[in-house]
């Protein structure tokens, strides 16, 4: 596997649509000449919901997977009817999220909350947190989703998944819904299609781990490095 953290152009939260399909187009077009990949996932819903359909027209002979905001599963678990989805500023004000919802739960109301807070604390001091602190950075959502009568909770940042635990703990007898398993059985899926498995040949390579920006990377780079695979090399695209 090849990852990219777009380090330099962190957060996509708060960028427009347009330079978001613009900045994804760039790197995706890098990949493909260094890498030649037989599948990409967007690993992101600011992202996914963005730009993915530009992305699939630019590259048609790429299959793409997005992280898709896992609204569907969330309409039917919600017995209330009442639906509730965090995520970006960007995630949340495209219009992406009410048409999920319309789609699959037209009966259902939403409310969605952007939390950028959420993402800083994951980037900057999720790693030093103590489980309280991690606790009470989430709490204030679930409170505000219990307020609105949601029932189901979507985590619609990737981001938001470091903090699954603490979700739940603090969520009681609502549900937390993610992206994780539907984009792992789309990307299943997808590497069935034909001869797309890496053959013997393949086996053995190194997971990669890339980043953008020339600015010096913090430790806790070399440590993710480390944590992406048995053996990982950390480079820059």
């Amino acid at each position: 596997m090849v990852y990219l953290a777009d380090r330099e152009f962190f957060p996509y939260g708060v960028r427009e649509r347009p330079a978001l399909i613009q900045r994804l187009t760039g790197l995706l077009t890098r990949l493909r000449q260094h890498y030649d990949p037989k599948l990409g996932v967007l690993a992101c819903n600011t992202a996914s919901v963005s730009a993915l359909e530009s992305l699939r027209d630019s590259f048609p002979d790429l299959p793409l997977v997005g992280t898709v905001p896992a609204v569907k599963p969330a309409v039917e678990a919600s017995k209330t009817r009442r639906i509730g989805v965090l995520g970006t500023a960007r995630t949340i004000a495209d219009p992406y999220i009410a048409e999920l919802t319309a789609r699959y739960g037209p009966d259902c109301a939403l409310t969605a909350i952007a939390a950028p807070d959420l993402v800083d604390f994951v980037e900057h001091r999720y790693a030093a947190s103590t489980a309280e602190e991690r606790l009470e950075a989430v709490l204030p959502y679930i409170t505000e989703f219990r307020r609105a009568g949601a029932d189901a909770i979507v985590l619609g940042c990737t981001h938001f998944l470091f903090l699954l635990d603490s979700f739940r703990t603090a969520a009681g007898d609502m549900s937390i819904h993610d992206s994780v398993e539907g984009v792992c059985r789309r990307v299943e899926a997808l590497l069935d299609q034909g001869e797309q498995w890496a053959g013997p040949a393949d086996r053995g390579r190194e997971n990669i781990l890339l980043v953008t920006g020339s600015l010096p990377l913090e430790p806790s780079w070399q440590e993710r490095a480390a944590a992406f695979g048995a053996v990982a090399y950390l480079g820059r695209l």
